[in-house]
C-alpha cells in the first residue's frame, strides 16, 4: 500500500507530518483486508486561519473521502481519521454489500468484523420525502434559484443537454456543479 502525501498552497509536508499521517491513517486502512486498498491520497493545505486535510481512499467499488479544517494541522489529521472511521463504522453493511456485489468476499479484516458483532451502528431513518419538478436552466440561473431558496444545493436540468445537474455552495463560499452522465449497463 502506498501513501501519496502532497502539500498545496506552498506547504511542504515534513517527514514528521508524513509519518504522523501514515501512522494515523493506518488505523483506517487496517479496517479493510490488506489487499483491497492500494493507495491513499492525502492533500495538506495551510491557509492563514486554518489547515485543511483532504483524504481520498479509492477502494474497489467505493471511494472513501474526508475533508477537515482546523487551526492545527495535527488536529485536522486526527479529525479526518475520526471522520473516516465513523463513516466506515456507520456504513459497514453498505460497504460490504458494494464489495460483495463486485465479487470480493473478504472485505474487512477479521478483528474489525468481530468488533462489528458486538456493536452495530444503526442508520438514521428517512424522515422526509419531497417531490418537485426540475426546470431546464443555466448554471447561473440555478445558482440564483439556490440562493433564493436558502439551501446549499439545487437540482436542475442543464438547458443545453437536458441532463440533471446539481449546483452547490462549497465550504470556501464558491460554487460547484455536479454533472450527470448516463451509465452504460451491459
Amino acid at each position: 500500500m502506498r501513501y501519496e502525501i502532497v502539500g498545496k498552497n506552498g506547504f511542504v509536508p515534513s517527514d514528521a507530518i508524513k509519518k504522523y499521517v501514515e501512522k494515523k491513517l493506518n488505523k483506517v486502512v487496517n479496517f479493510f483486508d490488506a489487499k483491497l486498498i492500494e493507495n491513499v491520497r492525502v492533500v495538506l493545505r495551510v491557509f492563514k486561519e486554518y489547515s485543511k486535510v483532504e483524504v481520498t481512499i479509492p477502494a474497489p467499488y467505493i471511494i472513501l473521502r474526508s475533508e477537515v479544517r482546523d487551526p492545527d494541522m495535527y488536529a485536522a489529521i486526527d479529525k479526518t481519521v475520526d471522520k473516516l472511521s465513523h463513516q466506515i463504522r456507520k456504513h459497514r453493511s453498505k460497504i460490504r454489500h458494494h464489495f460483495e456485489k463486485g465479487g470480493k468476499t473478504p472485505v474487512f479484516n477479521p478483528e474489525f468484523d468481530l468488533e462489528a458483532m458486538d456493536k452495530e451502528v444503526k442508520a438514521a431513518n428517512l424522515v422526509k420525502s419531497k417531490k418537485f419538478s426540475i426546470q431546464p436552466m443555466s448554471v447561473d440561473d440555478a445558482i440564483s434559484a439556490m440562493e433564493l431558496s436558502g439551501h446549499d444545493f439545487f437540482i436542475f436540468l442543464d438547458e443545453k443537454n437536458h441532463t440533471p445537474q446539481i449546483v452547490y455552495r462549497r465550504e470556501d463560499g464558491d460554487y460547484a456543479v455536479i454533472e450527470t452522465t448516463p451509465q452504460n449497463i451491459s
